[in-house]
């Protein structure tokens, strides 16, 4: 009978994983930044893409410091994910609503790769790892960064701007007010047609 694996094999298994992830990321953000019209927006793409360049150099250390071969298992998550922003950014949107779609997209890529840095580092230090665990640290702190700066560029006006230009006359307020009224017309019609109490 083969013999179980323990949470170091489990450990290296996502050390591989995420190393194909980041790679994908490589390839995926130049064309986010081409499909991007905002320079904010473009900005950060270029930044996080030197930042990727150095979290793959980082990820090459942690399996040094764990004597692993360095080797990239494919990630079919962050695959999918790219394969729904690549679909995305096919689809004949205005500028506004294209930059608002890309930071949809490239949050959910810094979502999944915080939830696989988060498990690495946590794994990576309750078996002793240390200075694995200080390298993986150091990249979960900057996913979490460039997503914190995605977020700001969308809450700091690329949302709004796209959703100027969805509603232009700002028709979609108040709308919640509208079914009501109908609605008090019948009770008040109803209420008219009752008896009062001890009449007949």
């Amino acid at each position: 009978m083969a013999e179980s694996k323990t949470l170091h094999d489990a450990f290296i298994d996502e050390l591989r994983d995420t190393y194909s992830a980041e790679k994908q990321v490589l390839k995926a953000l130049p064309k986010m930044m081409k499909a991007a019209s905002s320079p904010d927006l473009k900005a950060a793409f270029s930044n996080h893409l030197e930042e990727t360049r150095e979290q793959v150099v980082r990820l090459e250390e942690v399996f040094a410091s764990l004597n692993e071969k360095v080797r990239a298992k494919h990630c079919d998550g962050m695959a999918g994910i790219i394969e729904e922003g690549k679909s995305m950014m096919e689809e004949d949107f205005d500028e506004t609503a294209m930059d608002a779609s890309l930071i949809a997209g490239a949050q959910r890529v810094e979502h999944y790769e915080m939830a696989a840095y988060g498990t690495l580092v946590a794994w990576a230090r309750v078996m002793g790892h240390t200075q694995a665990a200080d390298l993986l640290e150091q990249t979960l702190d900057e996913e979490k960064a460039a997503d914190e700066k995605l977020t700001t560029l969308a809450e700091g006006g690329i949302n709004q701007d796209a959703a100027s230009v969805a509603h232009p006359d700002g028709d979609n307020e108040d709308d919640d007010d509208e079914p009501a009224k109908p609605v008090m017309k019948a009770a008040t019609k109803a209420a008219a047609k009752k008896k009062p109490a001890g009449r007949r």
